[in-house]
């Protein structure tokens, strides 16, 4: 379908512009014969709404001849056949409409007169058709380029989702395998604690699929998760695991994907609890300023361990969730006995997502 039928408005706008071209045509036509103007605008109008008419059928030409490698020379020579063609029919409607004229109104004064006036018409009605299908092909490779851009845009969302499920798809793996040595570290010193740790495994593990399959979740929600997991973690460390948490509540309103906190979770224990004697305290806030919601993780380091090279497993699958994600990112620097990793992320409740999307 012509793109000016989608819309009744384009329609007669572009009817508009060609009746204002026909009161422009008779400027030069009543300047070169000698004819009253309002005349002349009695003959010009129609004629040139009628050609407006016809140069829409350009558009059906360049769907057919598109101006593409090897068909370039048979498009051209198609559009002028075009162009010859519609003038010739909108010349012959021209002195069709012009005897009418005289007959009914004297005007033009006589055939001479509407012979030069034909011509005029046909020496200008060819440039008009060929800019008319000019037109037609800037707006075909408009509508082509557009809908370049939304296939690249939908291949380029389809390889981010892909790659997200790529990399939650590494999660479950991972904190199973981490969760599986703590119970074999406890089965021959605390049997009872590893059988309540396999219990808390398993209500974990079915929670986890619940919020996994979702696309986010809100913070509360990952919290709650989280708590499990540290649940879990208590059984086997005693006093010596410590939590302090500091959650706004616009905080725990703002939704993050699933299962984006627990790796990190994971790491503080390693590296702030498992690898110390004495243990050691997490330190979780979760804040938001400046339309962003800023999550921090902190716990102690031993002075003595060797820095290792790299990043672990649980901060490699977060920071890549994160880029998969755009506007999002992690920092994690380690300073004075302490390591720091503070994620930072757009802070979107679940009534702005939901407006965002029926507004769209």
């Amino acid at each position: 379908m012509h793109p000016l039928f989608t819309r009744a408005s384009r329609l007669l706008a572009y009817f508009a512009a060609w009746l204002v071209g026909g009161i422009l045509l008779a400027v030069p036509l009543a300047a070169i014969t000698p004819q009253p103007f309002p005349d002349v605008i009695v003959f010009t109008v129609p004629l040139a709404l009628l050609y407006g008419g016809v140069c829409l059928a350009s558009w059906w030409v360049c769907l057919s001849r598109p101006l593409t490698g090897r068909d370039l020379l048979p498009s051209a020579f198609a559009q002028l056949g075009a162009a010859l063609l519609s003038t010739t029919v909108w010349a012959i409607a021209a002195t069709a409409w012009g005897l009418v004229l005289m007959r009914t109104r004297g005007v033009p004064a006589d055939r001479t007169i509407l012979l030069h006036d034909v011509t005029l018409l046909f020496g200008i009605g060819v440039p008009l058709y060929l800019l008319s299908a000019a037109a037609h092909y800037l707006v075909l490779a408009l509508e082509d380029s557009h809908a370049a851009a939304q296939r690249a845009l939908a291949l380029q969302v389809s390889a981010r989702e892909a790659e997200l499920r790529a990399v939650r798809s590494q999660l479950n793996p991972h904190f199973l395998f981490n969760s599986l040595n703590s119970i074999n570290a406890l089965v021959g010193s605390d049997p009872e604690g590893a059988r309540r740790m396999c219990e808390g495994l398993g209500d974990f593990l079915r929670r986890t699929l619940q919020l996994g399959a979702r696309e986010s979740v809100t913070l509360a929600e990952e919290m709650a998760l989280v708590d499990r997991y540290l649940a879990i973690e208590q059984v086997r460390f005693g006093t010596r695991l410590g939590v302090e948490r500091a959650i706004s509540a616009e905080a725990a309103a703002c939704l993050l994907p699933p299962l984006l906190l627990q790796p990190l979770v994971e790491n503080a224990i390693k590296h702030g609890v498992t690898e110390r004697v004495e243990g050691g305290r997490l330190s979780l806030s979760a804040r938001c300023e400046a339309g962003r919601l800023v999550i921090a993780l902190e716990n102690p380091v031993d002075d003595d361990a060797r820095t290792p090279e790299g990043e672990g497993m649980g901060l490699v699958i977060v920071r890549r969730r994160l880029e998969a994600l755009g506007d999002a990112r992690l920092v994690a620097v380690r300073t004075g006995g302490r390591f720091l990793a503070t994620l930072s992320l757009p802070a979107e409740t679940a009534h702005e997502s939901g407006a965002g999307a029926a507004h769209a």
